[in-house]
């Protein structure tokens, strides 16, 4: 650990940095490498406790600590296999984006939806489309996401009644990837 954390070690790194914090003297090397022993040290505790975390997730207590992160938020969308397979390539996309936007737009005053859709961060959304086999599997999800906490929007296509899709609010994706871990990705 030494060896990681001494000066020398650290010094080239420097020339990684960007042009506003190029601009490190010689005096101020003491007080970054401060800052990194910290960061090494909160990212050394968060990665002894993630056995907890993944066993059983609190999304409330992460979506604090997400707050203050730069953790990447994720919107997933799980369409059905089974009308994939049945209905026009379009209106499977079209479902799917009902539920987007019902999921973002119930959760509209959300700290992770504001960050999400903020100008800044408009132009780089990060959504994963998983597939499940059918009315079943996407209704069985649901409660496993209802149990866990985690906000999202079912999209019943009317009149027909049909559970077609489902879609998460926007969260760290730290805090619902758990959940997701066993679907495949659409294609």
């Amino acid at each position: 650990m030494a060896t990681l954390l001494s000066p020398r070690r650290f010094i080239p790194s420097l020339r990684h940095l960007t042009p506003s914090r190029s601009k490190i003297r010689v005096r101020d090397v003491s007080f970054t490498f401060r800052l990194t022993t910290r960061s090494l040290t909160q990212l050394g505790s968060s990665s002894m406790s993630r056995s907890t975390t993944e066993s059983e997730p609190d999304p409330q207590n992460d979506e604090k600590k997400a707050e203050n992160s730069d953790e990447v938020l994720v919107q997933y969308v799980v369409l059905r296999r089974d009308l994939i397979d049945t209905w026009p390539m379009g209106s499977v996309v079209t479902q799917g984006c009902h539920a987007s936007v019902s999921s973002i737009w119930s959760h509209k005053e959300d700290p992770h939806t504001l960050q999400y859709c903020s100008p800044e961060n408009i132009d780089s959304m990060h959504k994963v489309t998983l597939e499940v086999k059918g009315e079943p599997q996407i209704l069985n999800l649901s409660e496993k996401l209802k149990a866990g906490g985690i906000a999202h929007k079912v999209w019943i296509e009317q009149p027909e009644n049909i559970p077609t899709c489902l879609a998460t609010k926007p969260y760290p994706k730290s805090v619902v990837a758990l959940y997701f871990k066993k679907l495949k990705l659409c294609k």
